[in-house]
């Protein structure tokens, strides 16, 4: 079993900045792609952004790209999700998630975290 547990929410301003962290534990993930997806009110929950745990190559929607940065730190078992140039259209509840394959589909995920709410004001 893996556990994640994400933190890091908010609200801020428009134009402002959050850093998101996805903390692992309960196993290690190797080789798997970890995922950030946003759920927004009245909305399908949607892909984000993921990075390969052992590898990088991060990969981006194109609503976020630009402005967002994924990472990961394999000694702390952490990704991370740093937001810049944050809009009222980002406000949403984030997921973190791992699979073994990756991509955009959140079918591809086997495990998901709590998730963390975002609200940007305008």
């Amino acid at each position: 079993q893996g556990r994640l547990v994400e933190s890091g929410g908010g609200l801020v301003q428009a134009g402002g900045s959050l850093r998101l962290s996805c903390a692992a534990s309960e196993r290690t993930f190797g080789s798997w792609t970890m995922g950030w997806f946003r759920q927004a009110p009245g909305k399908d929950r949607e892909f984000v952004a993921n990075i390969r745990w052992s590898g990088g190559h991060p990969y981006y929607a194109d609503s976020v790209k630009g402005r967002f940065t994924i990472s990961r730190d394999s000694a702390k078992n952490t990704v991370y999700l740093q937001m810049n140039s944050l809009k009222p259209e980002d406000t949403a509840v984030y997921y973190c998630a791992a699979g073994p394959y990756g991509g955009g589909d959140e079918a591809s995920y086997n495990y998901w975290g709590q998730g963390t709410q975002v609200t940007v004001s305008s």
